[in-house]
């Protein structure tokens, strides 16, 4: 569709002259002149905001931009210079006053939607390409999740950078809670992931031990208990959702609790292997979401996730750990989900330079500049190999602890055992 041929806009109202700017993927510094982007095209956006570009709290909603040939949609925000805050605006003449003088800023006050920034007019495919991802960035993001997250406030799902779930909140004693400038002003309604406890209520032993190592029971548990849609497969891609939710908002607002949360996801949905048969379409779709989202990773400010990191920090070992679990895949869409994970897989090596295998030296000599050479080690290398400080030992354990463990009178059968080796001992070897 012809994005000449939209009519609707968002208008940014009251924003300082270089403030800091943004809808969906892209950001700018604001000139006097601005205010507003026009032809939107359906779907969901996200527009955010700040005083400057610095470090300052940024502020955002999200609003729906609805299909048909309507009437153009007008989504009117403002900036309150006292909060330094993004709010919708509710004025019944206030919006019928700025629809009505829409035709005068329409060429000169408005700039046409875009997701990115031309050099020149003729890099057209880049826009596309640009506008294209954030619709798939998106796609499993829903007004009733925004609602679930942010609250009921259509149109105007709010955050800001300082947003914060209640699990992410620091106790500081002392502080009352009257000291609203200390505290988000939202909590972020996250699903309640916990990574320490992965097993039902009640499990002892060997069901904590496989649920520990598959958490396909807890993602389940998960679901089942706190999704909010009445289709099972709708209800699954609801923390695919909350994943591209929460990459986004550390995308655009820097936040850390949506950091948190995302990580947290992928540590619970990259450590299951059962779920991977029985919830298989949402897994092929997470590694495709996943390898989009990397791309954009270079994207953040202040680096607040560096895909450079040593070791590839706390993605690496999940991806080497899920592929491990492949293995065992041994249905007919085996074949399907491998593919898609090479595909991940050659990207990552391609742009980060990872090798997810464990073909690569973990101990060797490196030479420095002045040639002297040092034995290095690959930090966590024999984490998933269970070898060096990983690999398992053997305890032994007293008479009592045997008890406690076993439930039985233990003293009679160590008895027995060391009456067996003395008699072993007594013997002559030549038999």
């Amino acid at each position: 569709m012809d994005p000449a041929s939209q009519t609707h806009c968002v208008l940014l109202l009251d924003l300082p002259a270089n403030a800091l700017g943004g809808i969906d993927l892209l950001s700018f510094t604001t000139t006097p002149r601005f205010k507003g982007v026009k032809n939107l095209p359906p779907g969901l956006h996200f527009v955010f905001a700040a005083s400057d570009s610095s470090l300052s709290v940024r502020h955002g909603a999200w609003f729906y931009v609805s299909p048909g040939s309507g009437p153009p949609q007008v989504f009117i925000k403002r900036w309150n210079p006292q909060n330094e805050d993004l709010v919708a605006e509710t004025s019944q003449t206030e919006l019928l006053k700025w629809k009505a003088n829409l035709g005068a800023l329409w060429k000169d006050g408005l700039t046409p939607y875009r997701q990115t920034v031309h050099a020149s007019d003729t890099a057209e495919d880049d826009s596309v390409e640009e506008s294209s991802d954030w619709v798939q960035l998106t796609s499993r993001i829903s007004q009733s999740l925004l609602t679930r997250i942010c609250g009921l406030n259509p149109d105007h799902w709010a955050l800001t950078s300082a947003s914060s779930a209640a699990q992410d909140l620091e106790n500081i004693p002392g502080l009352e809670a009257s000291n609203s400038f200390l505290h988000p002003e939202k909590e972020l309604r996250f699903f309640p992931v916990d990574l320490k406890q992965t097993w039902r209520e009640g499990a002892t032993g060997r069901e904590r031990t496989e649920a520990a190592q598959d958490r396909s029971w807890a993602l389940g548990n998960l679901i089942e208990k706190h999704g909010i849609s009445k289709d099972p497969r709708s209800r699954d891609f609801e923390i695919l959702g909350e994943l591209q939710f929460c990459f986004l908002m550390v995308l655009t607002l820097n936040n850390n609790s949506c950091l948190e949360q995302w990580m947290r996801l992928l540590g619970l949905l990259l450590t299951c292997q059962t779920a991977v048969k029985e919830r298989f379409h949402l897994f092929l779709e997470l590694l495709k979401t996943l390898r989009l989202q990397l791309a954009h990773c270079g994207d953040m400010d202040a680096s607040m996730f560096d895909m450079n990191e040593h070791g590839g920090g706390f993605l690496r070992p999940l991806l080497q750990r899920f592929r491990k679990g492949l293995d065992d895949f041994d249905g007919k869409r085996k074949s399907d989900i491998i593919d898609e994970f090479d595909d991940l897989q050659d990207f990552l090596q391609k742009e980060f330079g990872w090798q997810m295998d464990d073909s690569y030296v973990k101990r060797g000599m490196l030479e420095l500049e002045d040639g002297e050479q040092v034995e290095m080690d690959m930090n966590g290398a024999d984490e998933d190999d269970e070898s060096g400080d990983f690999a398992p030992t053997v305890v032994e354990l007293t008479p009592a602890q045997l008890k406690q463990l076993n439930g039985s009178n233990v003293n009679g059968s160590l008895s027995d055992e060391s009456e067996e080796e003395a008699d072993l001992d007594g013997m002559d070897t030549r038999y």
